[in-house]
């Protein structure tokens, strides 16, 4: 069964950056305590090997200068104390013969070595090395060399030298034990001293955090404070205070939506249950009843575009796949626009004005919505006796449709919110209308699915002027599944 790692509860952030501090502090510092180690038994190894060479040339030296073997027999003390340690083997024979002077406290066997000839000059590389059963490591050489200065003539001595590293290997425990305890006390003073600072650090994610906590659906203005912040902290702050205004506008547009929404049911839910009541309330002869259902239907038929308009509105706000579009021929569509419009605009003294060209990309169920909002809208609200203008061009970048009519007292507010739902002028509001608010909501929401724009304008005094942008098929984004046009 597969299991997933989750971090240990009840760990501040500062805990965390604290132990993962001093762990990168345990891991660097033991690091460098490893080098220096290594760097320091390197650098005593090679002043050994150095004492070792020194000595053992020395010794060549001397003998140079001697006459003769017996004088190295008769003065043994001479070569005897140049070795240094007390430990160290000093060890003179003749070839094939045993030792004349030898120096060799703890019996250390020699590694087997060839000795150097005479010419040849001792380093480094000519050293052997073996470890006494205490662990203390042995430097050894072997080499020979002629006494006197009789040259051929004269006699040649093998001398067998080691260092043992006893004083070496005392200094490394005791610089082990003090690098050991520097980087104990450096591991916890950098803990310390990080756990100090991250908590001084993190004071005004702590304050971001308390002034978060402040923030309720009753509170929403709250706004984290950006004064004083890092630049890290003022970054987030930004991001979340654009984050709250743009919960706040939709809490409100949320509150405003139910309102009005609530509003809208309830009247013809009213008108229903009034007509029933009176309805019941005594005997009504069949064409009554009939009469009842008739207005009852109507009703109904209001709650039914109600519902279906805000089921509309609810996918377009979450769609998230694109709309089909097609090519559609702006001067034929708009035609059997004002031809099914009509009707309707001969009843007011209303006609219509159509210049139109071009192609526009769109899905065909939602542009000829779109446009029928727009036319009746405009049959609706226009003044008596004008005339509504409908235009439409298209262009590389897109189609625009523009619907223009006669509407005196149109003031920047309410053209402001002309878009918004179940929003209706003052106007609108005290005459019967079939509207409910939501016919221009629609329009945008469809023009949002296309990638295009929906705008509201005063051309001139007196004439208000909607228009609808469409992009071009280039812009468009990949077809897919349509919304229901409902």
């Amino acid at each position: 069964m597969n299991t997933v790692a989750t971090p240990v509860r009840g760990w501040t952030l500062t805990s965390r950056v604290t132990a993962l501090f001093a762990l990168m502090t345990a891991l660097v510092v033991t690091g460098l305590g490893f080098y220096l180690d290594r760097a320091a038994g390197v650098a005593l190894s090679q002043r050994a090997d150095q004492a070792l060479i020194g000595r053992v040339e020395h010794f060549r030296n001397l003998m140079h200068d001697l006459y003769n073997v017996e004088q190295m027999e008769q003065r043994p003390a001479l070569f005897e104390s140049m070795m240094g340690n007390e430990q160290d083997v000093r060890i003179f024979r003749r070839q094939g013969e045993a030792p004349f002077i030898q120096s060799n406290p703890d019996h250390l066997q020699p590694p087997d070595m060839t000795p150097l000839p005479v010419g040849r000059p001792v380093s480094s590389a000519s050293l052997q090395t073996s470890v006494r059963p205490d662990g203390v490591k042995v430097r050894w050489v072997s080499a020979l060399a002629d006494v006197g200065k009789g040259g051929a003539g004269g006699d040649r001595v093998e001398i067998v030298a080691a260092y043992v590293m006893v004083q070496e290997s005392r200094m490394m425990h005791s610089y082990r034990w003090r690098i050991a305890g520097a980087a104990g006390a450096a591991i916890l003073l950098t803990s310390v001293l990080g756990f100090l600072l991250l908590r001084r650090g993190l004071q005004p994610l702590e304050a971001m955090s308390q002034r978060a906590a402040q923030i309720t659906p009753d509170r929403l203005s709250t706004r984290l404070e950006q004064d004083g912040m890092p630049s890290e902290l003022r970054r987030v702050a930004l991001s979340f205070n654009a984050m709250l205004d743009r919960l706040e506008a939709g809490y409100d547009h949320l509150a405003q939506f139910s309102g009005d929404l609530a509003h809208e049911i309830r009247t013809p839910i009213n008108v229903l249950m009034g007509q029933s009541q009176v309805a019941l309330g005594q005997r009504r002869s069949l064409e009554e009843y009939e009469q009842l259902l008739e207005s009852n239907v109507e009703e109904l038929q209001r709650l039914s575009r109600i519902v279906e308009n805000i089921l509309f509105l609810a996918q377009a706000d979450h769609a998230t796949l694109a709309v089909e579009c097609s090519a559609l021929d702006l001067h034929e569509e708009l035609g059997k626009v004002t031809d099914y419009f009509e009707g309707i605009a001969d009843e007011r003294g209303l006609r219509f004005e159509l210049q139109a060209q071009g192609i526009c990309h769109a899905n065909r169920d939602m542009w000829r919505r779109a446009v029928n909002n727009l036319v009746i809208n405009a049959v609706r609200y226009g003044e008596a006796d004008g005339v509504i203008r409908i235009q439409a061009e298209s262009d590389a970048s897109g189609s625009r449709i523009l619907v223009d009519n006669r509407c005196e007292g149109v003031t920047p507010h309410a053209m402001a919110r002309m878009f918004d739902r179940f929003y209706r002028g003052d106007r609108s509001r005290s005459a019967f209308t079939e509207s409910n608010g939501l016919g221009l909501a629609i329009v945008k929401a469809i023009m949002a699915l296309h990638r295009g724009t929906a705008a509201v304008e005063c051309p001139q005094p007196g004439w208000i002027r909607f228009s609808l942008f469409f992009p071009s098929a280039a812009t468009l984004p990949v077809q897919g599944p349509a919304l229901a046009p409902h």
